[in-house]
């Protein structure tokens, strides 16, 4: 049996009207082509749908049990089709996002707030992943999108790495340390303070950098402590286990054990991320991508207005 949604179309049509003339009119057809598909449908079911004369036409028994069926079918192939669309445009579906551990202090939150409000029906799943990980996970395609510190390593170039977010780094000290007298400090005065750090694998290029930084100021760090998560550095800084380099935007964790201080010397940034695989052609991973450069755009007109009112 091959009845095509154009038959129920025509049937309904007909029988809304009770005239091959005007649905022949409303469907924008001619009415020997309409009366030939209905011929068609009725001889495809094996029954009669219509009672017809030269005056009337009138809907059988059978086309009327039949009628309500049509117009369930059309009405649930209106709604796939909305379905559809929906999903192509990225409105509906499902997007898995991971992100390092400092992300929850800087842009994920904005981002994330703005992505629900404008597509309410997609199923965000998030995931906190190292950077190391984030990029095993997006190569599988177990993930869509990631935030994650640069740089990154991905020798295959496989993903797409677009740079989202540039922050300072500062200095978390103990409260009552020695050196929180200090409005910035110097990379050199912490030669011999024991640090707690995030291990390489966690956040490879954060990492380097501030091993970086202290080579230059004449040091390897000693490690006292290392910690997975942004959040347990600076629980251990406030332990008073060691200090920390670590972005502007952990500044928002301020237990009362913690002080926080400008780095004194060249300018010391770390850059966040949005990493995607380059072959993934997701529209809802389209949306989440254009709500993030939205943000990140309305970020910096607000950062420029407030560095304007402030001059």
């Amino acid at each position: 049996m091959s009845i095509e949604l154009r038959h129920l179309r025509y049937f309904a049509a007909v029988a809304d009207e009770l005239s091959f003339t005007r649905a022949a009119a409303r469907l924008h057809i001619a009415q020997p082509p309409l009366s030939q598909q209905i011929r068609q449908l009725e001889d495809e079911l094996g029954v009669r749908l219509f009672d017809r004369t030269k005056h009337e036409v009138r809907l059988t028994g059978v086309g009327r049990a039949v009628l309500e069926e049509a117009r369930r079918t059309l009405t649930q192939a209106g709604r796939v089709a909305i379905a559809a669309r929906r999903a192509a445009e990225g409105q509906t579906g499902s997007l898995t996002v991971a992100f390092s551990s400092s992300m929850p202090h800087t842009v994920l939150p904005r981002v994330l707030r703005a992505f629900r409000a404008r597509f309410p029906e997609v199923a965000l799943t998030l995931h906190e992943r190292s950077t190391e990980e984030q990029v095993e996970l997006l190569r599988s395609g177990s993930v869509d999108v990631g935030f994650l510190r640069l740089p990154v390593e991905d020798a295959a170039h496989s993903l797409v790495i677009e740079p989202i977010l540039v922050e300072r780094l500062v200095l978390a000290l103990p409260k009552g340390h020695r050196l929180a007298k200090q409005r910035a400090v110097a990379v050199k005065s912490l030669a011999k303070e024991p640090f707690v750090s995030l291990p390489r694998h966690a956040a490879p290029g954060l990492h380097d950098q501030i091993e970086a930084i202290c080579r230059r100021a004449g040091f390897r760090q000693i490690v006292a402590q290392e910690a997975q998560q942004i959040q347990a550095i600076i629980g251990l800084v406030s332990a008073g286990l060691g200090v920390a380099m670590v972005p502007a935007s952990t500044q928002s964790l301020q237990p009362e054990q913690v002080t926080y201080r400008a780095i004194k010397g060249p300018p010391a940034s770390t850059k966040t991320a949005v990493a995607y695989e380059a072959g993934n052609d997701s529209p809802v991973l389209r949306s989440f991508l254009r709500v993030v450069a939205g943000e990140m755009k309305s970020r910096k007109q607000s950062s420029a207005r407030v560095y304007t009112a402030a001059m």
